[in-house]
């Protein structure tokens, strides 16, 4: 009898316990579900603001293009600047950036003395969009370590690293060249013969005396002497100056035999301005006979062969051979995709069996290795590389599944 009585006691505590734990379960449901809808207007609001906020740039500073991080919340990103560029009536396009060691440069010494004023976030940003308009001037502020070269970087001598990716930014800044008359610290101090306490004294001569006019100024720099001069005047450019063979990589040591050169081909050396004149000029070197006029001229083969591929393209940045950015601003959902569109994208990764590729819409679409050319193919990687931009064609589209099959058959 009492153990029936306990029993009973027992179960109706459970009762009010169960109907205490539902109540409670239900209310806390309903308390998440108000939370999760109110932080849901909360984001709309922020989303809706920050559009606000980057249409008003875009309309105080007649903004073209947007530089966009490819790092975190990069498709959040992008979906909101999507949205934005559809609803506006301003022509504007987006880029998606490799942001890779920005968050170093944000946090620098160099980063500082650039924007004072600027929170880590706000250099970050600079970083990034300064990418999209100069890559090389922007990029030689990182230590090429930060920028990632690869998964075993750690594993191998740090100073060798350092030594050999030195030489590759050296190289290419060189190969490139420099224009002395904008470049920063940062960039000059890769030139050759050119340090870092020799690099800001340049900029400083040009803060008080004001442009670069010819080459030779340069001598007249602290602490740069004849011996950098020579070293580094070949690499350094100066635009709309006295000279116009300076917008070139002719050394000054070679200006003598470079006019006399272009004399023999009747042109002169203002000529190297006027685009047309260019043309017939670069139509006249071909013919040149490297031997015959390297003795004429008393200089090496070498040193001829080189002024030649320099009047064939004077003041053209070698950069312009490579493929352009993908400007993004007609597929930007996948809802705008169809089946046989040709476009261009840039490769996000490669796998073994093919690569992902960025065609502008949230979701990366897939060429199989099957779909990536008519040759046998045995590793994708043989192909493709991480950051190539290739052309693709839609060859299916699961819109259920948020998948796009891509082909390199184009």
């Amino acid at each position: 009898m009492l153990r029936e009585i306990v029993l009973e006691r027992i179960r109706t505590v459970n009762k009010y316990i169960r109907n205490d734990v539902d109540g409670f379960q239900e209310e806390w449901l309903q308390c998440h579900r108000i939370d999760q809808e109110r932080s849901i207007r909360d984001d709309k609001k922020k989303v809706e603001q920050a559009k606000k906020t980057v249409h008003e740039m875009i309309k105080k500073y007649h903004v073209s293009v947007i530089s966009v991080g490819n790092g975190t919340a990069c498709r959040e990103s992008e979906q909101v600047i999507t949205e934005l560029i559809k609803e506006i009536p301003e022509k504007v396009a987006y880029v998606i950036v490799n942001e890779a060691g920005a968050s170093v440069y944000s946090a620098s010494k160099l980063a500082t003395e650039e924007f004072p004023e600027f929170d880590v976030g706000q250099r970050s940003a600079a970083s990034i969009a300064r990418r999209l308009q100069d890559p090389l001037a922007e990029l030689v502020k990182i230590d090429p370590k930060a920028i990632g070269v690869g998964q075993y970087q750690h594993d191998v001598n740090q100073k060798k690293l350092a030594e050999s990716l030195t030489g590759v930014v050296e190289d290419s800044v060189n190969k490139v060249g420099v224009d002395v008359n904008t470049a920063t610290p940062s960039l000059l101090s890769y030139v050759s013969g050119i340090n870092n306490t020799i690099a800001k004294n340049i900029v400083k001569y040009r803060d008080e005396n004001g442009k670069l006019k010819e080459r030779k100024e340069l001598l007249k720099v602290p602490k740069l002497g004849k011996v950098a001069y020579e070293q580094c005047a070949g690499f350094l450019r100066i635009i709309d100056g006295k000279n116009p063979l300076e917008i070139t990589a002719v050394h000054p040591e070679s200006y003598e035999a470079t006019e006399k050169l272009l004399k023999s081909l009747g042109f002169d050396k203002e000529d190297l301005r006027d685009k047309e004149k260019t043309e017939e000029l670069r139509q006249k070197l071909k013919t040149v006979d490297i031997e015959k006029t390297a003795k004429e001229l008393e200089i090496g083969e070498m040193t001829l062969a080189d002024i030649i591929a320099e009047l064939s393209k004077p003041g053209r940045d070698p950069r312009e051979d490579m493929p352009k950015p993908i400007l993004r601003q007609d597929v930007l959902k996948l809802e705008d995709l169809k089946e046989g569109m040709i476009l261009t994208g840039t490769v996000r990764n490669v796998i073994d069996f093919g690569a992902f590729v960025d065609i502008g819409v949230k979701y990366d679409g897939l060429v199989h290795i099957s779909e990536m050319s008519d040759k046998y193919i045995r590793n994708p990687s043989d192909l493709v590389s991480v950051g190539d931009i290739v052309k693709v064609k839609v060859i299916k589209i699961d819109m259920d599944r948020k998948k796009v099959a891509l082909s390199m058959k184009v």
